[in-house]
């Protein structure tokens, strides 16, 4: 399992409804499933993928993100997840807002564009980075807003929406050491759990 979709567990509540937004092949809601007894639903429009989240016994239902959440009542899971697609979307903040609305609280996950990593490479070769976390060229990526931790906080901070937990993860071992000295140098993905 990615090693974000390993740390948000922690904050989801046992027997808690779940909707998770761009579920990808529906893991996550399997593992809570299996794990805490969560229930819930997850939003997909990659065809192969719904397939996927149908042979795990994952409810699933084909929607488009940027379209809203509008077919979803006010309050009416306790946690609303969205893991790695919120670079992918047209307007990240409207959607936040609609998580906001249809959940009790939120949890987000983003890879972290600042990185050190990005960063040199953008320096000293003047071309956009290709790595593991975003394995596409600039002209087929479907990430269209590049976003830091200091970026999403500010928006945070815009919207009146509170932090509850923030945690930054790593894979190499120099941002393992020094992520949560300097996240948004060190950290390569990002973990917000938020709320109103």
């Amino acid at each position: 399992m990615r090693i974000d979709l390993n740390a948000i567990q922690a904050w989801i509540a046992p027997g808690s409804r779940v909707l998770d937004l761009g579920c990808g092949d529906g893991e996550l809601l399997e593992q809570l499933g299996k794990k805490k007894g969560v229930t819930g639903y997850g939003l997909e429009i990659d065809p192969e993928q719904i397939t996927r989240c149908v042979q795990r016994g994952v409810n699933v239902v084909e929607q488009n993100l940027d379209t809203g959440l509008t077919n979803f009542a006010d309050a009416s899971f306790d946690t609303v997840v969205m893991t790695q697609a919120l670079q992918t979307l047209r307007h990240p903040h409207l959607v936040v807002r609609e998580m906001l609305r249809v959940g009790r609280d939120c949890i987000i996950t983003f890879p972290n564009f600042g990185q050190w990593k990005a960063r040199w490479h953008l320096t000293f070769s003047g071309q956009m980075p290709v790595s593991d976390l975003l394995p596409f060229e600039w002209y087929d990526t479907p990430n269209i807003h590049f976003c830091t931790f200091r970026d999403f906080e500010v928006l945070c901070r815009q919207n009146d929406w509170t932090i509850l937990h923030r945690e930054v993860v790593s894979e190499s071992k120099l941002g393992v050491t020094l992520k949560d000295f300097l996240p948004n140098l060190f950290g390569e993905t990002a973990i917000y759990h938020l709320t109103r």
